[in-house]
């Protein structure tokens, strides 16, 4: 039986977005990492209302994070761990 459910990975772990229904512990799994499209906010506990909120409140960095310039920062993270 084959089934999917969306997670994230964060610091070495996998965190689902649901409790699987009927999967044992120990149950092997084959994990697919995929192209980060966007961010699910309802993981985080954001609801519409607060992401259009934040939205709005974040709208004034919008010119300066969205520069070319910023483009260094995209892989910040992972550029510091390498180190």
């Amino acid at each position: 039986m084959l089934k999917s459910i969306e997670g994230i990975y964060r610091k070495g772990k996998i965190e689902l977005t649901e409790v699987p229904v009927s999967i044992g512990d120990e149950t092997r799994v084959i994990v697919t990492f995929l192209e980060s499209g966007g961010i699910d906010l309802r993981t985080h506990g954001i609801d519409e209302k607060q992401a259009a909120d934040l939205r709005a409140r974040l709208g004034t960095f919008a010119e300066d994070w969205d520069s070319p310039e910023m483009s260094v920062y995209d892989h910040y993270t992972a550029a510091n761990t390498q180190s």
